[in-house]
């Protein structure tokens, strides 16, 4: 089943200005840089449910290339493991497509198939280790047989071992969606945080901007578990034994368990909520008058939680603590 986090990528992957974003700067495929967002259009997979149980994390758009059309087809990973068939299902979930458009007879005026970008977006902890192509799969035909076998590839964009410094060095938004995840505590709340509370000042699209909320929510949610918050990826090949939490929001959950005791745990995120809820205050509305950072000082978790959900819409400092108490 698809996790939280995953039906959040799955919503910033609606949008078509996130979809031309993961592919033009995480992969070598360059061709959609100057397409026009009107020139993407989302594709309905319900055809798969016709012969395969529906995939809730399947992502099928078009783009219109001049008079052609190319499909790109993303496939978000719900497993935390690794899949080893997924150059198989690529080839399936392709061929339903092909498939499909054949019989609602929406192929090129030469009755051509489209050319199909197949993108594997993983963000999984484990490395990934499964085989890029369908031949990484097969037993090894006899000479006179190995031309007609099938030889399905995928683009693989793993996550978790994205170049830290190409990420620094890239502003846009999903850049900083994945420093927000994959970055330390301390990176967080001096950098990451304050460019994307900028960010979400100055976007005036308000869809994106629920979206983005939706992914934040899930992340905050997928640090819950008590259970996730120790998942280090402890045998990178090139040495590093970790040293680095999955995510964030794993930190600041995990801050205060290392106690031992509930109420370790309780101030911890605590304390790590009015520091997140200051920086994010700080970086919109300006220097705190001494109210407001009494009130952070003496709030519960659920305050603190009530008052970060409210920075993405309050029109003022007033609007973020606002529950009838004098102004500030």
């Amino acid at each position: 089943m698809p996790t939280p986090h995953d039906l959040g990528y799955r919503s910033l992957f609606a949008h078509p200005e996130l979809v031309r974003e993961l592919i033009t700067d995480f992969t070598s495929v360059k061709l959609l840089d100057e397409i026009p967002l009107s020139a993407f259009e989302r594709v309905n997979p319900a055809y798969v449910s016709e012969h395969l149980s529906a995939r809730q994390d399947d992502i099928v758009w078009r783009v219109r290339l001049g008079d052609e059309f190319l499909y790109v087809y993303i496939l978000i990973e719900c497993q935390s493991g690794v899949d080893r068939w997924t150059a198989l299902r690529m080839q399936t979930y392709i061929g339903l497509l092909y498939q499909d458009l054949v019989k609602g007879h929406k192929l090129s005026p030469g009755l051509l198939l489209p050319p199909v970008l197949p993108l594997v977006f993983y963000n999984g902890v484990p490395r990934w280790s499964a085989s890029l192509e369908l031949a990484g799969l097969l037993m090894q035909a006899p000479a006179e047989l190995a031309a007609l076998q099938p030889s399905q590839r995928y683009v693989l964009i793993d996550q978790q071992r994205l170049d830290k410094m190409a990420l620094e060095a890239n502003a846009g938004l999903l850049a900083l969606l994945f420093r927000l995840e994959l970055s330390l505590v301390p990176d967080v709340l001096q950098n990451v945080l304050p460019a994307l509370t900028t960010w979400l000042k100055e976007t005036p699209q308000a869809n994106l901007r629920r979206s983005v909320q939706v992914w934040i929510n899930a992340l905050l949610e997928r640090g819950a578990s008590k259970e996730d918050l120790f998942m280090v990826d402890s045998v990178e090949e090139d040495g590093d034994m970790g040293g680095k939490l999955a995510s964030w929001a794993e930190q600041l959950k995990e801050i205060g368990f290392q106690e031992g005791s509930a109420e370790g745990t309780a101030k911890g995120q605590v304390m790590a909520l009015r520091g997140v809820l200051g920086s994010l205050l700080r970086n919109r509305f300006g220097e705190l008058p001494a109210p407001a950072t009494q009130r952070i000082a003496q709030a519960t978790q659920a305050e603190l939680e009530r008052w970060i959900e409210r920075i993405l819409n309050a029109p003022s400092l007033q609007a973020v603590f606002d529950d009838g108490t004098p102004s500030m």
